[in-house]
């Protein structure tokens, strides 16, 4: 996990579409900080410093501590609305982060070693079935990803979360079955390129029972001629 980065806020003293239109235009966006059993607090951050935390990877698996009045409150972002066009945020939400309390997130899964991977090397395909796992974590020890080694796979392999080394104290949230991850899956142009082959032979050997057929009948009928004659 990173280390916990700082964010400045201010206070919303108003709330209201009509409030949150004119922070849009003065260049903030409006955002509020709930939970651990505490009344919400309104704030508004620079739009201009929240898309840079935005446009680097991890936002919502990077813990903040955000000043208001003088105040930190350690937060997770939970949620970000954007404009339907634009994509600009338009609100944030925070969660607030007690000392040694333990969330729910969604990690992303990274594959490494596909070079060594007799599946993919023999044309094999990698199904992905997760590209993220929802994991139960101590707040400060959110994993950044989940790394997962191809070395040996070959196809028809299957990876499982019970082939996952997690960090200590991480568990997934699906706890009652080995839910699959991803897979290596048969080459399809290959299995394409079998089903026409096939097809042809069976057009073939249709081919030589009908030119067979057409023998007979000409031969019997030559056989009935010489004996009319």
């Amino acid at each position: 996990m990173s280390d916990v980065a700082s964010l400045d806020a201010e206070a919303r003293e108003q709330a209201g579409k009509g409030a949150a239109r004119a922070l849009r235009r003065s260049g903030r966006v409006p955002a509020v900080i709930y939970g651990d059993k505490k009344d919400p607090t309104p704030i508004s951050i620079d739009g201009h410093t929240l898309q840079i935390e935005l446009s680097q990877a991890g936002f919502y698996l990077r813990l903040y501590d955000i000043k208001v009045n003088g105040k930190n409150e350690r937060v997770l972002p939970r949620d970000v609305q954007r404009h339907p066009v634009t994509s600009a945020p338009l609100h944030v939400d925070f969660l607030r982060i007690s000392a040694g309390a333990t969330i729910a997130v969604n990690v992303g899964v990274v594959f490494e070693n596909e070079e060594l991977s007799p599946g993919l090397k023999r044309g094999g395909v990698l199904n992905v079935v997760r590209y993220e796992i929802e994991l139960v974590c101590p707040a400060a020890a959110i994993p950044e990803q989940i790394v997962i080694d191809l070395t040996g796979l070959d196809i028809g392999d299957g990876i499982h979360i019970s082939n996952v080394k997690l960090p200590p104290d991480v568990e997934p949230v699906i706890a009652d079955r080995d839910f699959t991850i991803a897979t290596i899956a048969s080459p399809t142009v290959q299995e394409e390129e079998v089903e026409e082959e096939e097809g042809e032979e069976i057009e073939g050997e249709e081919g030589l029972e009908v030119e067979g057929e057409e023998g007979k009948s000409s031969g019997g009928e030559d056989a009935g001629g010489g004996e009319n004659e």
